[in-house]
């Protein structure tokens, strides 16, 4: 059977708390069954108000929501089919982790043994069978992550939506429970509805991730893609590090195209989001596409000086003084091949004008 491709479809939708600011614009997205799909963005972009409307929490202004081909705006929360997990978990502090999970069970009127079932299944799901008998409060941070997910999953639901989840896990929990929810999902299968502010976090999880700025999706890609290939300044700089040149185009052609600097030299670019000569631009090169002292053969060969060396154990961060940008970012990997990386010294620096993209301006 082939999966429906617009399992979950926002279809022209607005949503306004006052009637006359919108905080989501004309939003159309299609969510494939079974996909990870992760919203982006920074605070107030218009994420969580999406994942709020998805639940039944907020409803739309304009447009519509469906849910395998039906209207839900006018379906109570209870009623969706959705599994919800929150950043502050939301378990019930007077229930063991069994009733915990068979609340929503209870509610959808679930018989006895086949509650103990599904509760079994959903605890083995996240590590934590024979935990049925403790109270939330004699479980760790993390433990109580993983109950918050499986209640979200006991009772079959068509779509699981988690805000922020992870957010008050330290560090190394949090990065274990991302590979984890993971794998989660890539053993049951269930369409996932993500919402972070975290970028490592969205790369590592998602098969898609919805970046959003100002209400609006900026761009709607893989991970990969994302990264290496961002539509627009705002998603270059969202995601990953980034260098950038403010220039104007002085020789456009289909595939490269010269960009002018402020210091008057010219750098080789692609032309992303540029179409004509004059036309002002923002030029976008991540760190780890440039090389130092290479003797490889590449359209952009210019000359630094090391403002800034931190060790990084596999690589070591590089700022460099270059083409008038004194915040020029390297990584270079750590091998003995580049031991002439000391403050002070000159460098040549190179890039292909393939990585280097001409966005909008900023």
């Amino acid at each position: 059977m082939s999966k429906n491709q617009e399992f979950v479809k926002f279809d022209k939708v607005d949503k306004s708390y006052d009637g006359k600011v919108l905080v989501v614009k004309d939003l159309n997205l299609d969510i494939a069954e079974g996909e990870f799909i992760t919203m982006l963005g920074p605070s107030g972009s218009g994420k969580t108000t999406c994942l709020m409307m998805l639940a039944g929490f907020e409803t739309p202004t304009n447009g519509e929501i469906f849910l395998d081909k039906n209207p839900i705006s006018n379906i109570p929360p209870h009623k969706r089919g959705i599994g919800m997990v929150f950043q502050n978990y939301a378990l019930f502090p007077h229930m063991t982790v069994y009733e915990n999970l068979a609340f929503p069970l209870k509610v959808r009127k679930i018989n006895k043994d086949d509650i103990d079932k599904k509760v079994d299944k959903a605890l083995s799901m996240v590590s934590l069978s024979g935990f049925e008998n403790r109270m939330p409060g004699q479980l760790s941070g993390g433990q109580q992550q993983r109950v918050a997910v499986a209640r979200a999953l006991v009772f079959d639901p068509q779509v699981v939506l988690m805000d922020e989840p992870l957010g008050a896990l330290d560090k190394n929990l949090r990065e274990s429970m991302q590979y984890e929810i993971k794998h989660i999902h890539e053993s049951i299968g269930v369409t996932v509805v993500y919402v972070t502010h975290d970028q490592s976090e969205a790369l590592t999880m998602s098969n898609r991730i919805a970046v959003f700025n100002d209400g609006k999706v900026q761009q709607l890609s893989s991970p990969d893609k994302l990264y290496e290939e961002p539509v627009n300044s705002f998603v270059a700089e969202f995601i990953g590090e980034n260098n950038t040149f403010a220039g104007e185009v002085t020789n456009f052609q289909k595939d490269q195209c010269k960009v002018k600097l402020s210091n008057g030299s010219e750098i080789i670019a692609n032309p992303i989001s540029v179409s004509s000569n004059g036309d002002k631009t923002t030029v976008s090169l991540r760190p780890e596409r440039a090389l130092i002292n290479t003797k490889n053969k590449m359209d952009n060969n210019f000359k630094g000086k090391i403002e800034e060396v931190i060790y990084h154990g596999d690589h070591t961060r590089v700022r460099i003084d270059l083409l008038g940008n004194k915040e020029f970012i390297l990584k270079v990997p750590n091998s003995s091949a580049n031991m002439d990386i000391k403050m002070g010294n000159e460098i040549n620096v190179s890039w292909n004008s393939h990585d280097a993209r001409a966005l909008d301006p900023k």
